[in-house]
């Protein structure tokens, strides 16, 4: 059953409903933070079977959030708009070819929802995820501390998973981010990394646990997963439930998120804190002097990229 302390008359919109738009759908439903799930694809056919699918699942557990087809404009109204549009890598594509595929698609999902209510909340999850959160920002015209990207939220997922494994304590139990331009340039913050409090180091010495392998590892999870499935749905599908309801229930959950960095003029991911208004505030990560040299590396690889993609 959905929790007793779901929001009343909260409505989210996940616009592109393919393997990631679902699996997202999938688990709102089952957080039960929303009232009603709008679902947005250009492809009719498959929004329609993923509403009578997914509403399956919303009758199967008693009926709390009620899952309908919407379009562009409907979606802009609702409290979060959940943008996965994109999101796939098709075989044979290049990272370039993705790209420019996915800003695209970007750019035509923002010119069909022209008018977003001015509390809406808008959370990036297609890839390149830090360019098109910085994309979306300059063409929704909304606050920035409304728009905002998954970034290394799930990364972040992972690799205390991978380090859980490596001490035997519950990840629930890890303090410990991955920041900066998701991708290759990620950046783990090992050196603000604890355990209950007590220093990564202190907790499990450096010889017992290799960062970089560790942190290397973590990196290449999606890549291996999509060579044995095709795609990443559900790790992905069950952050964005996080998110949401840590927005809808004002939770005030500290993650790192892809936001705008006005230092360096682009998104990122950063810890911050998550509440009904989008992002509260930004939290200070302290970080050794080589994790802030390798964030300010990969932001300034991303600006090179943001300029290029103008200027095309």
């Amino acid at each position: 059953m959905p929790p007793a302390h779901t929001k009343a008359c909260s409505r989210i919109a996940i616009v592109g409903v393919g393997q990631v738009g679902g699996a997202a759908a999938y688990a709102l439903i089952l957080s039960g933070v929303a009232s009603e799930l709008l679902l947005v694809d250009v492809k009719i056919e498959l929004r329609d079977a993923q509403v009578r699918d997914l509403s399956d699942v919303a009758y199967g557990i008693g009926g709390g959030t009620r899952v309908r087809a919407a379009t562009h404009s409907e979606a802009a109204q609702c409290d979060i708009v959940v943008i996965t549009a994109g999101s796939k890598y098709f075989l044979g594509e290049t990272s370039i070819q993705h790209m420019h595929r996915n800003i695209g698609v970007m750019r035509s999902v923002m010119g069909s929802m022209t008018s977003f209510r001015p509390d809406a909340i808008i959370l990036v999850v297609a890839n390149p995820v830090d360019l098109l959160t910085t994309l979306v920002q300059e063409l929704c015209r909304l606050p920035k501390f409304q728009v905002f990207g998954t970034g290394t939220f799930l990364d972040s997922v992972r690799l205390r998973g991978l380090l859980a494994e490596k001490t035997g304590v519950r990840p629930s139990s890890i303090q410990l981010s991955v920041i900066g331009v998701h991708g290759d340039t990620q950046v783990a913050a090992w050196s603000s990394a604890t355990i209950n409090g007590v220093p990564i180091d202190q907790f499990l010495p450096p010889e017992q646990c290799n960062h970089a392998d560790l942190a290397n590892e973590c990196k290449h999870i999606s890549e291996d997963i999509f060579r044995a499935k095709g795609a990443t749905p559900f790790g992905i599908g069950s952050v964005v439930a996080s998110i949401c309801t840590s927005i809808l229930l004002d939770k005030g959950d500290v993650q790192p998120i892809s936001h705008f960095q006005s230092e360096h003029r682009c998104c990122f991911s950063l810890p911050v804190v998550l509440g009904r208004k989008g992002i509260m505030r930004t939290v200070q990560l302290p970080l050794s002097s080589d994790e802030k040299a390798h964030l300010a590396r990969s932001a300034e690889r991303l600006k090179e990229t943001l300029e290029r993609i103008k200027h095309h």
